[in-house]
């Protein structure tokens, strides 16, 4: 349980880091940006972990976060174009 609380921080952390890194102008809020960055977090450090790439607490889990974030906001870019 512990380990999934400090999963969510650290997405919220880097849904911030992506959002400033992400190219564009997004007309999102940063509520949703957080939750983006949150679910891209977790999907990375998930999929890192379960592939073996790296462990909890090494700054590949890191940098995959920020990485899996930025691909959920430009996903995210792309459906809300299409969508309007």
């Amino acid at each position: 349980m512990l380990a999934f609380i400090g999963t969510l921080i650290v997405g919220l952390i880097v849904g911030l880091i992506a959002r400033a890194i992400k190219p564009g102008n997004d007309s999102m809020g940063w509520i949703l940006t957080i939750v983006l960055g949150i679910a891209g977090s977790l999907i990375a450090g998930y999929v890192g972990r379960a592939m073996g790439w790296y462990q909890p607490g090494q700054p590949a889990g890191w940098i995959a976060s920020v990485i899996g974030a930025i691909v959920l906001l430009v996903l995210w870019g792309l459906f809300t174009k299409r969508r309007a």
